[in-house]
């Protein structure tokens, strides 16, 4: 198997309202099957999403909640679901004193041009929208998929055997972000390449009409990622326990893991009241609160007239709703 990307040159400045796919068509021949990719930077530039002042100026509205801070770097999620470095505001190649935010719906941008090619061209292909996003225990970053339309956005291997009859279990390759790291590759950082076709993956491409569902896809919802909040944040949000800040932690633990976890940590034990409500003394170390929100355990109102051995000032916790 071959897969090839391609970057053209001479792709002039976009700007408001500008047509990408008059701006690409010149440049590039097309087939059935190939896959298109544009960078988000340069249809946030036709989309108008180009701004004044410096990105720290439209982060808090960018953002849909903090992951982590620190120094001056800020990871968010944004209002796409996504989890970038400064909501994916972008400050390099535009003007000084401007910067780019990220466009209001990657799949739809993508969905449009694919359409539009289509119309124009005849040619079945699918459309990926990149944007660049560091990783978790690695250094350096690479383009993800942050919109796509036409496309596979990730294969399915689960239940399928290897050639030593071993069944895979989870195994599902992402190939919207490893065509957007192979295009990123041709495109270069600094070339003012901002589109690419890749060549060789037809079987990921969609009978026309079909967009997929899109890269929103590949986004895991609150709660379920192991990772909702940064080292530090995670130690914040624990101690702080405002309701909305629990969702990130994921589902609620069962009674039987929450006493667990509370005995070894601190040698305290619960007592378990019910499937959802755990009791401990009243005197009890206020850390076991904290190890309680973290694990989806929230305080609970102790019933009138009721008690947990010879106690009536039992602290209680109710599991949170997932």
């Amino acid at each position: 198997m071959t897969v090839s990307a391609t970057a053209p040159d001479g792709v002039p400045e976009i700007g408001p309202e500008d047509d990408l796919v008059a701006a690409l068509l010149p440049l590039v021949d097309l087939a059935d099957g190939d896959v298109v990719v544009v960078t988000s930077k340069v249809v946030s530039k036709s989309e108008g999403r180009v701004v004044n002042g410096a990105r720290e100026d439209h982060l808090a509205a960018e953002t849909a909640r903090v992951v982590a801070r620190r120094g001056p770097t800020t990871i968010v999620r944004t209002r796409h679901g996504l989890t970038l470095a400064a909501a994916g505001i972008d400050a390099s190649n535009v003007a000084l004193g401007s910067a780019v935010l990220l466009p209001l719906d990657p799949d739809a941008s993508a969905r449009r041009l694919r359409e539009d090619l289509l119309a124009r061209t005849g040619r079945n292909v699918g459309v990926v929208v990149t944007d660049t996003a560091g990783r978790a225990w690695r250094e350096g970053q690479t383009d993800i998929a942050i919109g796509a339309a036409g496309l596979l956005v990730a294969e399915d291997f689960a239940g399928r055997v290897d050639a030593h009859g071993n069944e895979l279990a989870v195994t599902a390759p992402a190939v919207a972000d490893e065509i957007a790291g192979l295009a990123e590759l041709a495109q270069g950082k600094l070339g003012a390449r901002p589109f690419a076709v890749v060549r060789g993956r037809a079987d990921l491409v969609l009978p026309p009409g079909e967009h997929g569902p899109g890269a929103v896809a590949l986004v895991r919802p609150e709660g379920g990622d192991l990772f909702g909040y940064g080292a530090r944040e995670a130690v914040v949000r624990a101690i702080g326990a405002a309701p909305d800040d629990a969702l990130p932690f994921g589902s609620p633990v069962t009674a039987a893991e929450l006493v667990e976890v509370v005995e070894r940590v601190l040698q305290v034990r619960l007592v378990v009241v019910d499937d959802d409500t755990v009791a401990a003394p009243g005197d009890t170390d206020p850390r076991v609160a904290v190890l309680a929100f973290a694990h989806g355990w929230l305080p609970a109102p102790h019933p009138h007239g009721d008690q947990c051995g010879d106690h009536r000032d039992d602290l209680r916790f109710a599991r949170s709703t997932p």
